[in-house]
């Protein structure tokens, strides 16, 4: 059996059990946030989401103060989670236009954007350079071509050279980046080619590297086994390692705390790298996972009537706004918002037309009803820029809670807005 506590320890910081057991996060109920925001809504403690911000900037900077968080944006592509990192200090880790719009949106500086992308395209290129975006990350040799066609004369871009380091995660394989044959980055041969021609180009100018291993990775180690690779390249004034520390989503995870997995990238450094260098690292999932929380009205109950069938608690949401356990597989923990802890195993699922429109298998939860309220928690890393309007669903709003207040920073989609990109001809 679950017990109350170790349930909680999956919650945001500060998440606690009222008079009735009713959870409260940010120090607002769950059940006075649906009923003013409806359901399903996800909820974000705002307080913890700082304060990790917070830990991150100056955890690093503590180790190595030539140093800069850059937050991946694409695992929370919100504009009011954007202006908290950026009021922060942290830059921001960019893939693709519309990330960049979001960031400049945000309030974010553009020479503090570092823009990623397997598959540039020309008009992001454009809006990159034409926005002042302070850091292109070169992915392959045609981002050379379109940035040499397109920055002006008399400007040089600042560019780092992604490099597949050669290590193989122990993560889900759609989340594996670093390994030979990833389409992400170039081989070492090839990269110096690539560092070559920047280096020959006046239009470009070579700060340094780039390495990503992957995404959920628990064992630093894996992490911190990407910076030897980049050594043999030679020496650089940028190193930026990119992110990948896990976050816990079940019982059984085992991530390396914050401080571990600074100490291990940060001793590889030491070990391998320039002392006047710079060091990014691009967190986001590590940042944003735990500290938001998506909470949905049970509509259906189907209970087991023979030995060996499943209890199905089906939910007003789903896939539309949790895509993880479809894609990858991810687990997701759950708790009857009022009874949280133990109960008998059921199977919570979806609203969407999908046998694999499954949030949880297999979870315990104590006498779930129609009309309960049904608290998922670490929801905050990809489930909402993952969302989408699979059978006509809206996609859900956002809400901040800190100390006992909220406000929605992002408002439920409309019915009319289902049509609205529609021409009619």
């Amino acid at each position: 059996m679950v017990e109350t506590n170790e349930l909680l320890g999956l919650f945001p910081p500060g998440t606690t059990r009222d008079h009735d057991g009713m959870l409260t996060v940010g120090g607002s109920r769950l059940d006075d946030l649906a009923d003013r925001y409806g359901t399903p809504v996800m909820v974000v403690a705002a307080a913890p989401l700082r304060q990790r911000a917070r830990a991150y900037r100056d955890g690093l900077a503590a180790r190595w103060p030539d140093s800069q968080i850059a937050f991946a944006s694409k695992s929370f592509p919100c504009t009011a989670v954007l202006r908290l990192m950026v009021s922060e200090g942290l830059w921001l880790d960019v893939a693709g236009g519309g990330e960049i719009v979001l960031a400049l949106a945000a309030g974010a500086d553009p020479a503090t954007l570092v823009l990623h992308g397997n598959a540039k395209t020309d008009e992001e290129i454009e809006l990159a350079i034409r926005s002042g975006v302070g850091t292109v990350v070169v992915d392959n040799f045609d981002d050379i071509d379109r940035l040499e066609a397109t920055v002006p004369s008399g400007h040089r871009q600042a560019c780092l050279v992604r490099v597949i380091p050669g290590v193989r995660a122990s993560t889900y394989a759609a989340f594996a980046t670093g390994h030979a044959g990833s389409k992400f980055g170039l081989s070492p041969q090839t990269a110096r080619q690539a560092i070559a021609r920047i280096e020959a180009s006046d239009r470009l100018r070579m700060d340094g590297l780039h390495t990503h291993v992957g995404s959920q990775i628990l064992d630093a180690g894996e992490l911190a086994a990407a910076v030897a690779p980049l050594a043999a390249l030679g020496q650089f004034r940028v190193y930026d390692l990119g992110g990948g520390l896990g976050a816990r989503y079940t019982y059984a995870d085992r991530p390396p705390s914050l401080d571990d997995y600074l100490d291990t990238l940060i001793g590889a450094v030491r070990e391998h790298l320039p002392t006047r260098s710079r060091i990014l690292i691009e967190p986001g999932r590590s940042i944003v996972a735990s500290n938001a929380i998506s909470v949905y009205r049970v509509t259906t109950v189907k209970r087991a009537g023979e030995p060996g069938e499943t209890t199905f608690v089906a939910v007003d949401g789903g896939m539309g706004d949790n895509l993880d356990v479809a894609l990858v597989g991810q687990r997701f923990e759950a708790a009857i918002a009022d009874r949280a802890g133990g109960g008998q195993q059921v199977t919570v699922v979806g609203r969407h037309c999908e046998s694999g429109d499954v949030l949880s298998e297999g979870v315990p939860l104590r006498d779930p009803k129609v009309g309960d309220l049904l608290a998922i928690p670490v929801t905050g890393a990809y489930c909402f820029t993952m969302s989408n309007n699979y059978n006509g669903a809206r996609r859900i709003p956002i809400v901040f809670a800190s100390d006992g207040d909220s406000r929605m920073v992002v408002r439920r989609e409309r019915w009319e807005e289902l049509l609205a990109r529609d021409i009619e001809f």
